[in-house]
């Protein structure tokens, strides 16, 4: 398994993959970058072997994405040859973005006749026109990779009936070969916890978020939602915990104090699992600020079935997919609009019975359809498809994914 845009195992999805073909028999790898708290460059967790990577440029802008992705992409060929002629593999698993990671499965798929599975976690020309508002030249290549990439793949996985949609309709994959696996919460991990009045900062609630602090995250949405309810609605009892860490994080905290609410924020950064847990189970309300545009509209957000999964109401903008996740487990505030996203937090906040059965919805949705215990076999429905596909070389015992 091949992973460039974070570090496992804090990419929830892949390291919830990559232990779910380990127990069904497969041998794992994954090659990522290193990150803060995995600073090792190879070890052995739960039986999966992880090697990781230095990422010396962390892109900010149009012009230092190339930089970053082909820096990663010397590195993740260079371990996939290490691992190649040390313990082998049949399958390498690219999980994007970028989406260039096809070049290193069809350079392995011509050679030793290997297969590509596409895990396609962003569309990212949606994403590229979302962070720099424009159709040129970058966004015409984005399209190409894509199609190379769906090209290039036996199987691809989807991570909803979007991106789904996507795969068949611009990638020209076959229908047959694209299986949704949604990004489900490991309800083992998911642990309902005591909280801890003292993340409140003294105050009566507490909004929580996690996630990647980067631009199209909405976190500055966020912040001017916390002017709106500390100005307009003369609101001082309400704390905000912002979890996460990401390119964003100094400027975020810089606005936060231009705006004069930084004493109504605390930004944790990246911090281990049970720190995140500690500050999700002490908020009365959860928050997710994406900026509704073309790419979060059709993205489904690892956030919103965490904060479901932990019976905790949500305010959200509207979008398509995080409506389909959370239904009735959320309010929705007018797109980008961050004084109604005030209003519906405060409202929250004020109905502590109305809070409860959104939070009991919400968990009970999980536990009954989007836990990843419903996406595991749907995981490993796909891999019996990529060994049951025509040309495909039988797979030994115990079956390898790397």
């Amino acid at each position: 398994m091949i992973v460039e845009n974070l570090s496992v195992p804090f990419d929830r999805r892949v390291w919830s993959q990559a232990r779910t073909l380990q127990r069904a028999g497969y041998e794992v790898s994954v090659i990522c970058p290193k990150g803060k708290g995995a600073e090792a460059a190879y070890e052995v967790l739960e039986g999966i072997h992880v090697r990781r990577h230095a990422l010396p440029i962390e892109a900010k802008g149009a012009l230092a994405y190339p930089l970053e992705y082909v820096s990663a992409l010397l590195f993740e060929l260079w371990l996939a040859w290490r691992i190649f002629l040390t313990r082998g593999f049949d399958v390498i698993h690219a999980c994007n973005p970028p989406d260039t990671i096809f070049l290193i499965g069809g350079l392995f798929k011509f050679l030793a006749g290997t297969r590509f599975v596409f895990d396609h976690h962003d569309i990212n020309p949606e994403l590229y026109e979302a962070k720099f508002g424009r159709r040129d030249f970058f966004w015409r290549l984005l399209v190409w990779l894509e199609r190379m990439t769906f090209k290039t793949a036996d199987v691809s996985i989807a991570t909803n009936g979007s991106y789904r949609r996507i795969a068949i309709e611009r990638g020209g994959m076959a229908p047959g070969n694209v299986f949704v696996v949604r990004s489900g919460p490991d309800l083992a991990r998911m642990e309902i916890l005591p909280p801890r009045p003292e993340l409140r900062q003294g105050r009566t609630y507490l909004v929580g978020y996690v996630g990647v602090i980067g631009q199209q995250e909405g976190i500055d949405l966020l912040l001017h939602a916390v002017r709106s309810i500390v100005r307009d609605h003369n609101r001082h009892d309400i704390h905000f915990g912002i979890v996460g860490g990401g390119p964003a994080l100094r400027d975020m905290q810089a606005l936060a104090m231009r705006l004069d609410v930084a004493d109504y924020v605390t930004f944790t950064g990246r911090v281990p699992d049970h720190a995140f847990l500690e500050m999700l189970n002490t908020a009365d309300v959860c928050v997710n600020p994406d900026r509704v545009n073309v790419m979060n509209d059709k993205s489904t957000m690892n956030k919103i079935m965490e904060y479901m999964a932990l019976g905790k109401p949500i305010v959200q903008f509207e979008l398509s997919e995080g409506r389909v996740s959370a239904g009735e487990a959320s309010l929705y505030a007018r797109p980008n609009d961050p004084r109604d996203m005030a209003e519906k937090i405060v409202t929250l906040i004020d109905d502590s019975a109305r809070r409860q059965a959104m939070g009991t919805y919400g968990r009970e949705r999980v536990l009954d359809a989007l836990s990843w215990e419903h996406e595991a076999p749907k995981l490993l429905a796909a891999y019996d498809a990529v060994f049951d596909s025509p040309g495909a070389v039988p797979a030994p015992k115990p079956r390898h994914a790397e």
